[in-house]
């Protein structure tokens, strides 16, 4: 089985971005911890960017190269409609996820636009919440 992890807007600068909401570890440390956890069992690529278009062409290449997708839109969660139709026009299971709890922040990230075009979405339990989600994948198959 293979698995992208896909990672949106500011999560490149997880370690050094508000650390009492995302923690002290890094971008870096977040992929080694998914490594370590499905070593083995699952391959896994990691692809992160600050950019609209890039995700959406990510996602695309998904539905041909990989068996399912775990995602963190970041910021583009809550206004992205074309990340929405990019989840919605491929044939994998994707399930997004959160580090934070979004249901229990500001207002305006309360709503997420992508998680109906997902199987599900994750969030709060910090980068525990990517495992959940590439378990949900393994396990929904």
């Amino acid at each position: 089985m293979k698995i992208i992890v896909i990672n949106g807007p500011n999560l490149n600068m997880l370690g050094k971005r508000e650390p009492k909401v995302y923690g002290n570890n890094t971008l870096e440390d977040l992929v080694s911890y998914i490594k370590k956890e499905f070593d083995g069992r699952v391959e896994i690529e990691f692809f992160q960017s600050n950019h609209e278009g890039d995700i959406i062409d990510k996602l695309h290449e998904a539905n041909e190269n990989f068996d399912g997708v775990v995602i963190n839109p970041g910021a583009f969660t809550h206004y992205s409609y074309a990340i929405h139709d990019a989840i919605k026009s491929i044939n994998k299971q994707v399930v997004e996820v959160h580090i934070s709890n979004i249901h229990d922040r500001e207002e305006f990230r309360q709503k997420s636009v992508t998680a109906k075009a997902c199987i599900g979405q994750i969030s709060g339990f910090g980068f525990y919440s990517y495992i959940l989600g590439v378990n949900a994948i393994i396990n929904n198959r």
